[in-house]
């Protein structure tokens, strides 16, 4: 009932509007320029993302992986070129379209980035109580059933940030993005400093859920586990561009240096590309 409500509420614009549009890309970037003084960090970038695909974005650290991530999304204003999330174009996080689009959308930044002052259920609250007028019972409905989305227990919500594990701070910060029955989720990392079993287990939760919801995942990671078991193409980011992009066999076939040495390295040894 809970989330029959919440998809309800955001979703009755979006479906007219949706309607009217038979594209398969839930993000279109064009040509997008972006840079912060005189250094430019994405240069004239060119992205598509299918809906109903989990895309990994892999690039070298400081490469500008987050910050494609925050222009998407708003927070970054970018000098030049065109975004589409759901067939709407994209401005500033001052922009009502994009306000607007941001309804449709659910971000789990690095390291979960939870409210330190409240607890886990009020952090997946905390959008709900931003965009909807939702009475104290149904918020803590909400907020339990999407605990239990995410492999936590309701008594888990009481918890303040300080007393979770690294893991739990990851599904806390998952719930919180899917509170608002997102049709995109944002991942930035989401496997950072968590052991391989972790990793693994979240792995497979972002994976459960990708299909049960039918979601897009747009995820910045430089796991090369998660990418092999859980994407569906990888696009790598080099330069300032998207330099190869497809399933992992086609990336551990590219030609590009860095894409090679990112895949073929001392570290990389181990990965073997899914069977198709």
């Amino acid at each position: 009932r809970a989330r029959r409500l919440v998809r309800g509420v955001l979703r009755i614009d979006w479906d007219v509007a949706m309607s009217q549009s038979t594209e398969q890309f839930a993000i279109r970037v064009r040509d997008l320029v972006v840079g912060f003084g005189h250094r430019v960090v994405i240069d004239h970038l060119s992205l598509d993302v299918r809906r109903g695909e989990i895309l990994g974005l892999v690039g070298a650290s400081g490469g500008g992986k987050s910050v494609l991530m925050r222009t998407i999304i708003g927070l970054i204003p970018r000098q030049g070129g065109e975004i589409e999330v759901m067939g709407t174009g994209i401005g500033s996080t001052f922009d009502r379209r994009t306000q607007a689009a941001a309804g449709r959308w659910g971000v789990l930044f690095q390291q979960g980035a939870l409210f330190s002052s409240l607890t886990a259920r009020q952090n997946i609250q905390f959008p709900l109580r931003e965009n909807l007028a939702l009475s104290e019972a149904l918020l803590d409905e909400i907020a339990t059933a999407k605990l239990e989305m995410v492999g936590l227990t309701p008594d888990d919500g009481d918890k303040f940030p300080s007393e979770l594990s690294g893991g739990m701070t990851k599904r806390v910060a998952l719930a919180r993005a899917l509170a608002l029955d997102p049709a995109i989720v944002f991942l930035d990392e989401p496997t950072s400093g968590l052991d391989p079993i972790a990793a693994g287990d979240f792995d497979t939760l972002i994976k459960t859920l990708q299909k049960t919801l039918g979601l897009t995942v747009f995820m910045v990671t430089h796991d090369l586990a998660s990418l092999n078991t859980v994407c569906d193409r990888v696009a790598a980011l080099a330069d300032g561009k998207i330099v190869a992009i497809g399933p992992m066999r086609d990336l551990l076939r590219s030609e590009h240096p860095w894409v090679r040495a990112y895949f073929h390295g001392k570290r990389s040894l181990m990965l073997q590309p899914k069977a198709s």
